[in-house]
């Protein structure tokens, strides 16, 4: 089955099954790839920080780890891992 990724950038059509990799998304120019369970859960904790007025400082696909780093507000760190599954990194201040 195939589907679309959409972020600021270019769409490509993806050959997916149905909860493995959603495909390839390139942003400015640098081709990416990340799984449906990262990129639901990284919109969901995106909006849940929106609602909590957090500046979304900023968002980072690691793409050796595969992970999704996000940053919010003052000193909230987020990983979002492969498999959907994420945590707040520990504040070092």
């Amino acid at each position: 089955m195939g589907g679309y990724v959409v972020f600021r950038g270019s769409i490509q059509s993806t050959g997916t099954t149905n909860l493995g990799k959603i495909g390839n998304v390139i942003i400015e120019e640098k081709l990416i790839s990340l799984t449906l369970e990262q990129a639901v859960k990284s919109v969901e904790l995106c909006q849940s920080l929106s609602d909590l007025h957090q500046d979304i400082v900023l968002f980072r696909f690691d793409d050796f780890k595969g992970e999704i780093y996000i940053l919010a507000g003052l000193d909230i760190e987020i990983i979002i891992y492969s498999t959907g599954i994420w945590e707040f990194l520990p504040n070092e201040t």
